[in-house]
């Protein structure tokens, strides 16, 4: 059987782009289930839900630069860790923030939005925005 490679310009494909995005989803319900049961400020929510879209300002230092801020903001280990440390150090906001962060990110690869490539800011890891 031969490898499929993936490139910016075919990003996921023959299927796992929608398990990718199925998986997104899940993420985003999971953790908006999880706030809503442990009892989160909406305001908060709605305040902080975008948040992490202020990664964008790093492309302001190119696309090098701009990739690796948008990734970092966009990657789920993130919100793990800082879920993970208020947990351990009983802080009951920071694991709320951290499943703010988890839905964001999960609405995001939902919506076909993926970890980004220094290429360009379209080319990502599903595919090349605005292609099906």
């Amino acid at each position: 059987m031969a490898l499929i490679e993936m490139t910016a310009e075919t990003g996921a494909r023959d299927g796992v782009r929608d398990v990718l995005r199925v998986e997104g989803l899940a993420l985003a319900a999971a953790s908006v289930a999880a706030y809503a049961h442990l009892g989160g400020s909406w305001w908060m929510f709605a305040g902080l839900f975008l948040a992490p879209d202020a990664s964008f300002l790093a492309y302001l230092a190119g696309p090098r630069i701009g990739a690796l801020g948008y990734n970092i903001a966009h990657s789920t280990i993130g919100a793990i860790l800082l879920g993970v440390a208020g947990a351990l150090l009983a802080q009951h906001t920071v694991i709320l923030i951290a499943l703010i962060w988890g839905a964001h990110i999960g609405f995001d690869r939902a919506m076909g939005y993926g970890l980004k490539y220094a290429s360009a800011f379209r080319n990502t890891h599903l595919g090349i925005i605005g292609n099906k």
